[in-house]
């Protein structure tokens, strides 16, 4: 039953997080809105390697992060960007798939080379917080970076501001 939510939710946020990076332009690429702040580039290809980071989580009871790689390219690249979130949504999506209900109770961890940084916890509640969640936090960043440069911020819940008749 949670397991099938979690699914469902995953294909439907895919579809909004495509239309997200699909309108970040290349012209504004390098924008950061302050100096410890990513540039556009980086938040986009943070957002595209957060599903990466299914495989590891729904397939392992321990994720070193350490011992894991994935090739990016630049994050100055949208095309690039946009080509790794597909890659990765196909990856996570098949770890999603080879879940079973049971999974979503087994305990999971996260370290850094010998250092624990997240669990032991329950692997649904890694699933949430860590993945989905986290994906609509950076989500909404973009919303802010998109709207500070100008350009128009593609609905994903219905219609945005700008195409409101209040905005006219």
């Amino acid at each position: 039953m949670i397991l099938q939510a979690l699914l469902t939710e995953f294909e439907y946020e895919v579809a909004s997080t495509r239309k997200l990076l699909e309108a970040v332009p290349e012209k504004d690429i390098l924008y950061k809105p302050s100096p410890v702040s990513w540039t556009m580039g980086e938040l986009a290809q943070h957002i595209a390697t957060i599903y990466y980071w299914y495989v590891g989580t729904l397939t392992k009871t321990v994720y070193d992060m350490a011992a894991d790689s994935l090739e990016r390219g630049s994050p100055d690249d949208i095309k690039a960007t946009l080509a790794l979130f597909e890659k990765n949504v196909a990856l996570a999506r098949t770890a999603l798939q080879g879940l079973k209900e049971e999974n979503l109770t087994e305990d999971w961890t996260m370290k850094v080379g010998e250092r624990v940084v997240l669990g032991p916890m329950p692997r649904g509640i890694v699933a949430r917080s860590f993945l989905f969640n986290h994906i609509y936090h950076h989500r909404g960043e973009m919303i802010v970076y998109l709207r500070a440069t100008g350009n128009k911020v593609p609905g994903m819940y219905g219609p945005v501001y700008e195409d409101s008749a209040g905005s006219k």
